[in-house]
């Protein structure tokens, strides 16, 4: 595989991947796209091409139809099962048109004919592009800004931003689920800011840090004299959210009687205050959140089965950080930065032996977690190096080790080792030593899984 970009920090912006075994067909459409602002990345066979996507993941793929081994069709098939929302032209010749046609009928974003008209192929790739939420002409830069705050070089949480991205506009209801500091919170101000309502303000409330005989007046307000001190009328988070976004950060907490009334306002797109005889229209965007097995609040009727279809119209399900540990050494820079600029200090950094602790550690408490732990950190440690017997001590716990590589199962083989390289930044001796196999068949693996350590050149972070 061959990139002209480096694809560290996961997805970039207007990133193409490009799939077919003719080189000279590669350097022709790599030249026109790369000529138009794209970044382009090759791969000669599909086993290559999914490769390169567990390693960063594109805005779109351009396959040709007829290769050896896995072709065009099959190739999407298994992008398709993976990331359902990743657009994929395939090219094709005349004498597979037919063959075209049907991959389109499959959800295939489109094929273009041998030889193909530069144009077209442009075109094609813009709306490819643009239906994936990439602007080909931003750099990476976390990528956007109504993205801001949420770090990842993590494959799943890059599918999850996409899926965000898309829905934004649509002014869906929106359930984001996930445990305690996983970043629920991020990617509800991340949706408000990427939808069209993003010049309108973003109210948030925690539905279980307020007693529910104070919520009601909280989300809906009161009239004056509504109850003993209510000497004023008082506007509700819906009424200050008119326009925007009303975010309800763990709904599962919701007292059931309260559920009614705010299935109520969402179906009638009115509020009535505390106390006040008159509804008040309101136009506002619902995304809540919740750590609950709201499936499990239904059946034991703590959780209303038509407010659940009413909030739930698309779910996000965000991962812990255990399943985004290629994550961690890139959110602990970031937030050594920004405690660093907190405490006036000079950017620490990590001895190599207390960010493997980091990345082996369990994290029950998330990103969270992490930032704290690192928080406790900074603000103890004297020198610029933090020793992993701060970190040790800091986690209270051993350090769980790495799954072992004989454990992991072999469909998710290439995701393991993608992980091993991308926190060791490619290097395959530290790899190896990670995942307790030699070196000569560490390289084996990777060879297997057609993975090639300059992929992860500079993705350590």
């Amino acid at each position: 595989m061959s990139a002209d970009a480096n694809p560290a920090a996961g997805v970039a912006a207007g990133d193409v991947l490009l799939v077919d075994d003719d080189p000279d067909l590669l350097r022709l459409i790599g030249l026109r796209l790369k000529s138009a602002g794209y970044r382009v990345r090759t791969a000669d066979n599909g086993e290559l091409a999914l490769a390169a996507i567990a390693v960063a993941r594109p805005a779109t793929v351009i396959s040709d139809l007829r290769m050896p081994g896995i072709d065009g069709l099959q190739l999407f098939e298994a992008i398709h099962r993976q990331h359902p929302e990743m657009p994929v032209i395939i090219l094709t010749a005349h004498g597979t048109i037919p063959d075209a046609v049907a991959a389109t009928q499959q959800g295939v974003f489109g094929f273009l004919t041998k030889p193909f008209d530069s144009q077209e192929l442009l075109q094609k790739v813009a709306a490819a592009v643009s239906l994936a939420g990439d602007d080909p002409t931003a750099a990476y830069a976390g990528a956007g800004e109504w993205r801001e705050g949420i770090i990842t070089r993590s494959p799943r949480m890059e599918d999850l931003l996409r899926q965000a991205k898309l829905v934004a506009d649509a002014d869906a209801s929106v359930l984001i689920c996930g445990e305690s500091g996983t970043g629920k919170e991020l990617f509800a101000r991340a949706i408000h800011r990427a939808s069209k309502r993003r010049d309108q303000p973003l109210v948030s409330v925690n539905c279980g840090a307020i007693p529910g005989e104070l919520l009601e007046s909280e989300l809906f307000g009161h009239a004056r004299g509504a109850f003993t001190g209510a000497v004023q009328a008082h506007k509700g988070l819906f009424q200050q959210a008119d326009g925007g976004t009303l975010f309800l950060d763990e709904i599962g907490d919701m007292p059931v009687p309260l559920q009614v009334k705010l299935l109520r306002a969402l179906q009638e797109g009115e509020v009535r205050p505390v106390g006040a005889t008159q509804p008040v229209p309101v136009d506002v965007r619902i995304v809540s959140a919740t750590h609950r097995d709201l499936d499990a609040q239904k059946a034991a009727g703590l959780f209303r089965e038509d407010l659940y279809y009413r909030l739930n119209v698309v779910s996000l399900q965000l991962p812990t950080l255990a399943e985004r540990r290629e994550d961690i050494p890139l959110l602990a820079a970031h937030f050594l930065r920004k405690l660093a600029e907190r405490y006036r200090k000079a950017v620490p950094t990590l001895a190599p032996d207390a960010q493997a602790l980091l990345v082996a550690a369990p994290w029950p408490g998330n990103v969270r977690q992490l930032l704290n732990l690192l928080e406790q950190a900074v603000a103890l440690t004297t020198t610029s190096v933090i020793p992993a017997s701060t970190v040790q001590k800091a986690l209270k716990e051993d350090a769980s080790a790495l799954v072992p590589f004989e454990e992991a199962r072999k469909s998710f083989e290439r995701d393991y080792l993608v992980r091993l390289l991308k926190i060791t930044g490619g290097n395959v001796t530290q790899a190896a030593q990670l995942a307790k196999r030699n070196r000569t068949e560490f390289y084996k693996l990777l060879q297997r899984h057609q993975l090639e350590p300059a992929m992860f050149k500079d993705m350590k972070g």
